[in-house]
C-alpha cells in the first residue's frame, strides 16, 4: 500500500497552512516555493480541500488561503479523504475479488490493516503535529528563505 503524491501533498500544504494561519492567508505560489509543489497542482487540490470545506478563500490584497475551521478539528485522514485518496491495503481495493474473482485467503488481514492506519491518521491533528518540534525547526528553515515581494528582502517571522 501506498499513499499517492496527491495524499502527501495536500496534507504538507495544509501544514503549511496550519503553521502559518496565525499570520492570515498563505497564497498558493508561497505554499508552491516553500513546499517545492507545483502551483497548478495546488490549484487541483485546493479545490477539492475547499469543497470539503477545510479551506476558505480570502480575496483581495493579501487573500490567499487559509484554514476553515481550527488545526486541532483537521485530520490527516480529513485531508487524504478530501482529496479522494483511499488508503487500502488489499489487492482488490475492498471488492473482495481479489483470486479469481473471490476473497483471497489475507483479504481480512489487509482490511484490517487498511482500518488501523485510517484509525492511526483520524487521531492527528494538524494542530498536534503542528507542534512537534521537528516541524517547528523546518517551518522556521523554509520561513527564513521566504521573501517579501516587495523588497525582495528575506523575512523569518517568529513562529512563536
Amino acid at each position: 500500500m501506498r499513499l499517492s503524491t496527491k495524499g502527501r501533498y495536500a496534507v504538507t500544504a495544509m501544514m503549511h497552512l496550519a503553521i502559518h494561519d496565525r499570520y492570515g492567508p498563505v497564497t498558493l505560489a508561497e505554499i508552491s516555493r516553500c513546499q517545492g509543489i507545483s502551483l497548478s497542482y495546488l490549484e487541483q487540490l485546493f479545490a477539492k480541500l475547499r469543497k470539503r470545506n477545510l479551506v476558505e478563500g480570502v480575496r483581495g490584497p493579501g487573500g490567499g488561503y487559509r484554514l476553515s475551521r481550527s488545526p486541532d478539528q483537521v485530520t490527516v485522514a480529513n485531508i487524504i479523504s478530501a482529496v479522494d485518496e483511499r488508503l487500502d491495503a488489499t489487492r482488490c481495493c475492498g471488492n473482495e475479488n481479489c483470486q479469481d474473482g473471490q476473497r483471497c485467503l489475507t483479504h481480512q488481514l489487509w482490511t484490517d490493516l487498511s482500518h488501523q492506519i485510517f484509525t492511526f491518521l483520524e487521531g492527528i491533528t494538524l494542530g498536534q503535529f503542528v507542534e512537534r518540534p521537528a516541524a517547528y525547526d523546518v517551518a522556521h528553515f523554509q520561513n527564513g528563505r521566504r521573501r517579501d515581494r516587495s523588497s525582495e528582502r528575506f523575512i523569518a517571522p517568529a513562529l512563536m
